[in-house]
């Protein structure tokens, strides 16, 4: 070969080199192995983390109020979760525009680099309570009288279909305390007395998730709250302070969250209150060596809102709270309208050595674990296709079947059940037409309200006037105005008005208003026999009234299917529910309870049933 060919040898060679094609695999590089739904979740989430910034940590480990983020803002925060608190709610308030507002966040969030999906959270606590034309199911006290765990299982698969139809992936439910004093304000969010009520209808956990996290086209992440103790406050003050020693703590207050970890709950959130003194936010022993460490609970543990201000009982959060908190094991924090701030200062805590990436590290693994157990990294938008089911009719009745059974007959003086021929009927009180009382706190607002419009449904006259037959009348005066001795029976729905937490504990008393209590004495007057029907969230002092009575129905808090209170009234149901709290013989009683020596009005398991 000449010499002088080889610069164009080589020139041709460069060329040729130049224009060799890159193996198609360096063109279309492999997904990341966390996007890959066929490896282990394990693996998926080991992936994800190594390619994580602090921020986006951080992040994770933040929830805020959608009233505070927009979703944009909500994706430049790497926010883990977003939450919709009682009563905020899009315009309009249907299926359809939560459905629009959910996948926005989600559209967002899926639109950052790592596309890590946010988790929507509500507080379903009865029903997916914050939307209008839901079905709303009685509340947990009444769930627990009717002692029917496989009908409550029903009711969270059925409350899950509701959920995942607006594209909320979270629910702050089941409430698992156990209310040891009626005068607090959550009682009616309680099972129950005895840890027996919790640990049976901790079956709400498997029909909202699923036999496991994820199964099936409706799993929503069910939270087991509030960690721990809630129920057995001193006074039955409401965030206040469990005096009790460990235990009691373990025997009454605990087997719920054993029972809810054995499901594979994939959250639990922690109580605002107190155990002997220190905040349960801030309890390294209740949150990280009991529940993580004894119990093995692998989900992840969230505060409520802004809960971990009250450590130092001062407004606002310290960087001494939030690194004292997210020591003692909390895993993410509901900040709602400081999630910025709380980012910033959960930084700083780290990089001053406060908090180690140990614990940062061990909080996202926990968080991402749920959210690949749940699929929200293949499937993150709303299932539109179960709109067509929300708050159906199969929905609704469920929800009066457990109406029925949660009546507690307490008295019955020959007047029940109700002749449905040939009887003339009165019905008055303040409870009887309208459907916010019945349906309680939690219901569209956190603090619920009157009306008799206020969700679709039925109330309680319209239950007994739709079981009326043949030749039987039903008038109804909220007052009891225009009653006269010609009616067989008048039906006072009486009691409570709605409320939740802080607004409803009864330190003073829990007795009959004013109101109801002129009602009943205007119908006593006539001579004609007289029903008493309570619409309340725990059980009410009227000892004084009861030798008046002469028949007495506790009908708890229905939600939206009235009608379920007048089948028992009829005797198209038979009354099968049982008291499962102490009644007591008068609120200066409190707190009363099972075993504890003291004799209650009406025993814990009582209830009288119709003879034929």
């Amino acid at each position: 070969m000449s010499v002088r060919l080889r610069p164009a040898l080589a020139l041709a060679g460069l060329l040729a080199a130049a224009l060799v094609v890159p193996p198609a695999a360096d063109a279309h590089p492999a997904p990341p192995l966390y996007k890959n739904p066929h490896a282990s979740v394990t693996a998926r989430v080991d992936d994800l983390m190594s390619r994580m910034s602090l921020d986006d940590k951080l992040g994770q480990m933040t929830q805020a109020e959608r009233q505070a983020v927009t979703p944009e803002e909500a994706a430049r925060q790497r926010l883990g979760s977003v939450l919709s608190g009682g009563g905020s709610v899009p315009t309009p308030n249907t299926a359809e525009s939560w459905a629009d507002m959910t996948d926005a966040y989600q559209a967002a969030a899926m639109a950052t680099p790592l596309a890590i999906p946010s988790i929507y959270g509500a507080d379903a606590v009865h029903g997916h309570n914050n939307v209008y034309g839901a079905t709303v199911f009685p509340h947990n006290i009444g769930l627990g009288a009717a002692h029917d765990p496989r009908g409550v299982e029903l009711m969270g698969r059925y409350t899950a279909e509701e959920i995942a139809a607006t594209g909320v992936d979270w629910d702050f439910a089941p409430c698992l305390c156990v209310a040891r004093d009626d005068r607090w304000g959550r009682t009616y969010e309680s099972f129950g007395e005895s840890p027996a009520d919790a640990v049976a209808n901790s079956s709400e956990i498997t029909g909202l998730q699923g036999k496991r996290l994820g199964q099936g086209r409706a799993s929503i992440l069910a939270t087991a709250k509030h960690y721990i103790a809630d129920g057995g406050t001193a006074g039955g003050d409401d965030q206040g302070d469990a005096q009790i020693s460990l235990q009691e703590l373990r025997k009454i207050h605990l087997p719920g969250y054993r029972a809810a970890i054995q499901r594979g709950v994939g959250s639990v959130m922690v109580s605002f209150s107190s155990w002997n003194g220190v905040k349960d936010s801030a309890n390294h022993y209740l949150i990280t060596d009991l529940l993580k460490g004894e119990l093995h609970f692998q989900g992840f543990v969230i505060s409520d809102w802004n809960a971990i201000e009250q450590i130092d009982g001062q407004p606002g959060f310290t960087p001494a709270e939030v690194s004292t908190s997210v020591n003692a094991g909390i895993d993410m924090f509901m900040e709602p309208y400081d999630s910025q701030k709380f980012i910033d200062t959960l930084r700083g805590e780290v990089q001053n050595g406060h908090v180690s990436m140990a614990r940062i590290d061990d909080a996202n693994r926990r968080i991402l674990t749920v959210k690949f157990k749940m699929g929200l990294f293949e499937h993150p938008y709303a299932d539109r296709g179960l709109l067509k089911d929300f708050g159906s009719a199969q929905h609704r009745a469920l929800a009066r079947k457990l109406v029925a059974e949660s009546q507690v007959v307490l008295k019955n003086d020959h007047v029940l059940p109700l002749a449905k021929k040939d009887n003339k009927i009165f019905v008055a009180g303040k409870n009887a037409d309208d459907i916010g009382n019945q349906a309680g706190g939690w219901t569209l607002t956190w603090q619920g309200q009157s009306g008799q419009h206020v969700i679709p449904g039925t109330t309680i006259l319209d239950g007994i006037k739709a079981g009326a037959d043949h030749g039987t009348t039903v008038t109804y005066d909220r007052e009891g105005d225009g009653i006269d001795s010609s009616y067989k029976v008048a039906v006072a729905v009486v009691g409570e008005t709605p409320y939740a937490e802080g607004n409803g504990d009864r330190p003073d008393g829990f007795g009959l208003d004013a109101e109801d209590l002129a009602t009943i004495a205007k119908l006593k007057a006539t001579g004609v026999p007289v029903v008493v029907v309570l619409v309340s969230g725990r059980p009410l002092d009227i000892a004084a009234q009861l030798p008046t009575f002469d028949g007495l129905v506790e009908a708890w808090l229905p939600g939206s299917e009235g009608a379920g209170v007048a089948d028992v009234l009829y005797g198209d149901r038979r009354p099968s529910g049982r008291l499962a709290v102490s009644w007591p013989a008068s609120a200066a009683q409190e707190p009363v309870n099972v075993g504890d020596g003291k004799t209650p009005l009406f025993p814990y398991g009582y209830g009288l049933s119709y003879h034929r």
